[in-house]
């Protein structure tokens, strides 16, 4: 998985660095060092794979040269303790090429620090771990004043600021995160920060250079225990003052968890006794943390109301589309395609028809739970064409780009990755309609919070979801069950009748895996002579390889493939098929080629895995085929679907040998004979899985080393690790009844309770749009519109208390009128936030908070006619702003009441004002960069560049802007979004695509 790190410090002459030795240590060259009069040379250091000195658009060019630009930085610094410079050094995530890697570095350090000012060393690393996994990282050495084409300039001070850092970590999550779905990358960074504060937690696995390194006269100490105390103490006050930081981090992948997960956790993030001792306290003491009670094993369970809220928004918008029927087939077009089906010689069993039946039969939500080879894809290979005969839009996604390539090949329904679909929504690309029906296969691999942001949308959108897994298999990486927990609500279709394997008592045996009767399907195999023991795993991965060799010569035209838990038993046992090949004349002459991977020799002949999502390749992320051709270059592979794949190794290197791979990569992979190797990691799921992939038979292997007896294997091998849901716990499931799920569901059921009749249409319609119900009537609206200004003029205000206006005879009637809305606000704000909280904590809101609301909308009404609708509409995109507004604190909350009614009136309005604004900016920093001002202008271009970004989250105002490029000063079509094209164009910071 990719990691998050990105850590910033200061070189400095006090700690007795040089920054020549610095930067010739990071560029892995040689040097001259002027001020001490020697040369740095570490030119035979290895992994710099690239390096370059990025100048601002006022730099001299001679500091392009290194040894220049830092012997002139090391003689303007006179000073005994002068800062040097400072480096950023961040990880690069290690699914993309190096091309891509270089690539996103380099617009990284152009938009973050080039962009501002900054002249930008960068040196990428391409070090490949022990465990032969590469660990790709950058270095960044920058400069610490301003420059112009005279020489350096003062420090500048804003570089120091907090914020500035925490503006980098958010930048580069979120720079990252957005390349690896344009790529169709099955990896995100998890980056924990705090959207207001940009606060985030360091990993403590470091990476870079080794733990001693020479620069300059002496050697720095670069102990790594004393970095990781270092990080884990900042951690740990970032948590005291922020508990929720740590329990969205635990909750990233499961969604209860224990006081041993909270203790663990305090440890690795904090340093000593005492500290410990404060982060648990604070753990325990958060108010986002909400007690569960007691698990099956009598452990005490915890969840957030974070996780809760996320749950319950997946259950309503399941509920919402189980509700409705709007995709239904016709019987004729269901028919035909069971008729054409079988004509291909498709004969659906029982379960498939009834499953057929079930997913078209008009419900936006059909689920089927499939045990593995149960043909699944068929079924739905038919369903898609009863659907397009009717006119719907067939999708298909899942988590991997594998699984995805299965679901196409199995169905012909077009997939993707569940991610590049989601990158697709957030540019307002590829949006649901209520035409879409959306196949989400391998369900029980997506986490609740990605499962609930589709449904979600496709529940807006009217679209039709139809969700097919197997909750046995695979767990999903993140935290939940989501679909195991919609089907034991909604339940569905289950195909249970095994047509994988040829034999039935194979097929019985994968029912005892879909079944947790893992013990009855090792005695089958074992008696059929298919489980194998032997001393060591050495002599059992030895056995595995044997036994593989004799059947690939005796069955040369059968697919197989070698499954284990880990990625360093599937580097040795490629390594072991490999040399089978080799010594039986398989294989043609070896090149070595260095890969993503490290080092590798390729043949002719050689099975190889494709390792990354290539559109333009047509290959996806666990691809398998075998090499045609290949050179030091370039590589020719035909895929084990028939196509056959040329590429360049400069352009693409994700590649590697492919006759074994992790369990996970099997999943939904079919073949004619699998080869296991067990290993203690396993448990029932991946068991299940690396057990039911073979048509013909299945070969596992093991050590006694691991596994002292056959029933130690089964012990291991039938290991529940299902994951839970918070809503699988009461105390959940109330505080979701209290709680709700968004302003307008939680006020709108506690009004059907408590509020009385003759008030009741006033809550109708909360959530704003241009035919919301309003409070009043149609016919009293234009009459109090019409009074305003009348009132306005008059300086007319609401007290708190009353809905009585009252006149401010001091003040001036425009500032009057702005008092008494922000006073109505306030109060409104206060009425809100006061049922919030009481209803948290777990009372009722009583009668008189909900007078005090109804008097407040009516106060606001007077004062701002739909004011209150346009506040509650940003109250649901944000609660926090209700307690803001109600201390007194209305800045953030204007400003979204004041979207909101754009949003509401004149969404062309909200476009005007952005061009208007965006011209304004553009012509004060050509003004401010004329004369001089760079303070100004750097600030002017930076909310320019806000402005870029905030259309990656505005689709609607991304697609009104479309035909007004000219007046943005764009006069070119990248294809990519408006966003980008801004930054482009204006040089806010390097696109992707842009040269190197």
């Amino acid at each position: 998985m990719a990691i998050y790190h990105l850590h910033v410090k200061v070189i400095s002459r006090k700690s007795g660095q040089s920054a020549v030795a610095a930067a010739a240590y990071r560029s892995a060259s040689r040097l001259r060092d002027e001020r001490l009069g020697r040369v740095q040379d570490f030119s035979a250091k290895r992994g710099v794979v690239h390096s370059e000195v990025l100048l601002p658009e006022n730099a001299p060019e001679r500091w392009s040269d290194r040894e220049r630009l830092w012997n002139d930085v090391e003689a303007f610094e006179v000073r005994k303790d002068a800062q040097l410079a400072r480096e950023v050094e961040f990880a690069i995530p290690r699914e993309m090429t190096q091309a891509q890697g270089i690539e996103l570095a380099r617009d990284f350090a152009q938009s973050e620090f080039v962009d501002q000012g900054m002249i930008a060393d960068l040196n990428v690393h391409w070090d490949i771990g022990e465990d032969g996994m590469p660990k790709p990282h950058a270095h960044v050495m920058l400069t610490m004043r301003s420059v112009d084409e005279n020489g350096f300039g003062p420090k500048v001070r804003d570089w120091n600021a907090t914020q500035m850092v925490e503006r980098w970590r958010e930048r580069w999550a979120e720079l990252a995160n957005e390349r690896l779905a344009e790529l169709d990358i099955d990896a995100r960074i998890d980056h924990r920060s705090l959207e207001a504060q940009g606060i985030d937690l360091e990993p403590q696995s470091q990476i870079g250079a080794p733990a001693q390194r020479i620069e300059g006269e002496g050697i720095e100490a670069a102990d790594r225990a004393d970095m990781h105390r270092e990080i884990a103490r900042n951690n740990g006050a970032r948590i005291i003052s922020d508990p929720s930081i740590a329990l969205d981090a635990i909750t990233h992948q499961q969604s209860t968890f224990t006081r041993r997960d909270m203790a663990k956790f305090a440890h690795r993030h904090s340093d000593g006794m005492e500290q410990f001792n404060e982060v648990m306290g604070a753990m325990r003491n958060a108010p986002d943390l909400v007690e569960l009670g007691k698990d099956s094993r009598g452990e005490d369970r915890f969840t957030t109301r974070d996780m809760i809220e996320a749950e319950q928004r997946l259950h309503r918008a399941a509920e919402l589309m189980a509700d409705r029927e709007r995709h239904e087939v016709n019987d004729a077009d269901r028919q035909a395609a069971l008729a054409r089906a079988e004509a291909r010689g498709l004969v659906l069993s029982g379960e498939q028809a009834d499953a057929l039946a079930h997913v078209t039969d008009g419900c936006d939500l059909g689920i089927v739970v499939g045990y593995a080879g149960t043909g699944k894809s068929a079924m739905l290979g038919v369903a898609r064409e009863a659907w397009e005969a009717t006119g719907y839009e067939v999708r298909g996604v899942a988590l991997s780009g594998i699984a995805a390539e299965n679901l196409e090949s199995g169905s012909g329904i077009a997939s993707r990755t569940i991610a590049s679909m989601e990158h697709g929504w957030k540019n307002g690309h590829d949006m649901l309609t209520d035409r879409d029906v959306l196949v989400i296969d391998e369900a029980g691999m997506v986490g609740t919070r990605q499962l609930e942001r589709v449904l979600s949308h496709a529940a807006e959108a009217g679209a039709k979801v139809v969700l097919v897994g197997d909750p046995q298999q695979l767990q999903s990486i993140e935290a939940g069950a989501a679909f195991r927990s919609i089907h034991e609500r909604h339940g569905g279709a289950e195909i249970g009748e095994v047509r994988r394997q040829r034999e039935d008592w194979q097929r019985d045996a994968t029912r005892d895996l879909a079944t947790g009767r893992t013990g009855n399907a090792i005695h089958a195999y074992d008696s059929h002579g298919m489980v194998h023991a032997a001393e060591t795993r050495e002599r059992a991965r030895d056995d595995l390889i044997d036994r593989w060799d004799r059947n690939r010569q005796a069955s040369p035209d059968s697919s197989r493939i070698i499954l284990t838990h880990t990625n360093a038993e599937v580097r040795e046992l490629n390594e072991a098929a490999r040399d089978r090949m080799r010594a039986a004349g398989d294989l043609g002459e070896d090149v070595r080629v260095t890969v993503e991977r490290g080092e590798r020799s390729f043949a002719t002949g050689d099975r190889v895995m494709f390792l990354q999502n290539e559109r333009g390749l047509g290959v996806k992320n666990g691809t398998l085929g075998t090499i045609e051709q290949v050179s030091a270059q370039s590589m020719a592979v035909r895929t084990d679907n028939g196509r056959n794949v040329s590429f360049d190794l400069k352009d693409y290197n994700r590649i590697d040998h492919g006759y074994a791979a992790t369990i996970h990569k099997a999943q939904g992979m079919t073949v004619d004979r699998t080869h296991v190797l067990a290993t203690p990691g396993m448990d029932a799921h991946g068991s299940y899985v690396a057990l039911s992939r073979h048509r013909d038979g299945m070969e596992l292997h093991y050590g006694r080393d691991d596994f002292a007896s056959q029933d130690k294997l089964i012990s291991t091998l039938s290991r529940d690790r299902t994951k839970d849901m918070a809503s699988d716990y009461e105390p959940a499931q109330s505080y979701a009844q209290r709680r709700g799920i968004t302003f307008r569901e939680r006020v709108a059921e506690i009004v059907r309770k408590v509020v009385p009749e003759k008030v009741r249409s006033m809550f109708d319609g909360l959530r704003p749009s241009v035919d919301a119900a309003p409070p009043a009537s149609e016919a009293q609206r234009p009459e109090r519109e019409a009074a305003q200004p009348e009132r306005e003029s008059a300086g007319v205000a609401t007290r708190r208390g009353s809905t009585a206006p009252v006149r401010e005879a001091a003040d001036d009637p425009e500032v009057a009128l702005r008092r008494a809305r922000t006073e109505a606000l306030k109060r409104h704000a206060r009425a809100v936030d006061a049922i919030f909280s009481t209803e948290d904590m777990g009372s009722k809101a009583s009668p008189e908070q909900w007078t005090e609301l109804v008097d407040s909308r009516k106060a606001f009404d007077e004062v701002r006619p739909y004011g209150w609708q346009d506040a509650e509409a940003a109250y649901a995109k944000d609660e926090s702003l209700a307690r803001e507004a109600g201390s007194g604190r209305t800045g953030r909350t204007i400003r979204a009441l004041q979207l909101e009614t754009e949003i509401r009136t004149d969404p062309q309005r909200r476009a005007d004002r952005f061009v208007e604004r965006w011209q304004k900016l553009d012509r004060a920093s050509e003004r401010q960069y004329a004369a001089s001002d760079y303070s100004g202008y750097k600030a002017a271009r930076k909310e320019m560049g806000n402005m870029a970004m905030s259309l990656e989250r505005d689709a609607q105002m991304e697609s009104l802007l479309r035909g007004r490029k000219r007046e943005l000063g764009i006069d070119f079509d990248s294809g990519h979004s408006l966003g980008r094209d801004l930054a482009i164009s204006h040089g806010l910071g390097r696109g992707r695509g842009i040269g190197l």
